[in-house]
């Protein structure tokens, strides 16, 4: 594996034959990275993306370099909660067991814009959706313990706040605050999950996962993008950033 600047990336040798995972926003960045390695050892791969041409391409990629056919592309569009039903309904009714969920999909510093269901878009989608898609699932996700449910978050969230006064932000839209709020609620969301779930051998857990070079930097502006390439050799790569810890 490669090295980041402080310290060795972390891998694992770790088998996972038999177990389904589910990773939204895997058609990119190091959710697919992540679906890359699960697969090669022996994990069942459904990539959730909204991008069905891109997730296309990525279950091919993730095939080859797996050397397995167990990966399947799945529309999921979580901007829109009747694509997150749809979604969830058809994997409760085609698989008999869920081992692991990962909420990895999002949106970074976007212009200003609603989901279908008039949720502000970063809080819509980071939160919202995917606080949909675990209720849905948590079902399946039970039956199949030990199991898992992880959230991507980021360390932005130390500088979020939950505006309940605003929560879509109509009164005034700060992009950068926008994206803090969304994932302290993943944060605060996986916590509280965590206490629900004690006891019922599913565990769960949010992450920051570096500063990691993604398509999600594509809406920062002029001076940002400067800092951020100016700060490349602190930064991870997808294959980097793929460190969760399975």
């Amino acid at each position: 594996m490669p090295r980041t600047l402080f310290r060795r990336a972390w891998s694992s040798a770790e088998k996972l034959d038999g177990k389904t995972v589910v990773i939204t926003g895997a058609n990119t960045g190091i959710g697919k990275e992540t679906a890359k390695d699960l697969a090669k050892r022996g994990a069942k791969i459904i990539i959730a993306c909204r991008d069905m041409e891109k997730g296309q391409e990525a279950m091919k990629e993730i095939k080859e370099y797996s050397g397995r056919d167990g990966v399947k592309c799945m529309k999921l569009d979580l901007s829109d909660t009747k694509s997150i039903r749809e979604f969830a309904e058809a994997i409760n009714r085609d698989e008999p067991k869920l081992d692991i969920l990962i909420n990895n999909a999002g949106v970074m510093v976007c212009p200003y814009g609603k989901t279908a269901d008039g949720f502000e878009m970063q809080i819509g989608v980071n939160h919202m959706g995917h606080f949909l898609l675990t209720y849905l699932l948590l079902d399946l996700i039970k039956r199949s313990a030990p199991a898992r449910i992880i959230t991507v978050s980021s360390m932005a969230h130390t500088w979020g706040s939950i505006n309940l006064n605003d929560i879509n932000s109509e009164k005034s839209y700060d992009k950068s605050k926008a994206y803090s709020q969304s994932k302290l609620a993943n944060v605060l969301f996986t916590r509280s999950l965590a206490k629900r779930l004690e006891g019922t051998g599913v565990t769960t857990y949010s992450l920051h996962p570096g500063v990691v070079q993604t398509d999600l930097w594509r809406h920062l502006n002029g001076p940002q993008q400067f800092f951020m390439k100016m700060a490349k050799p602190f930064t991870k790569n997808s294959v980097q950033g793929n460190d969760y810890g399975f």
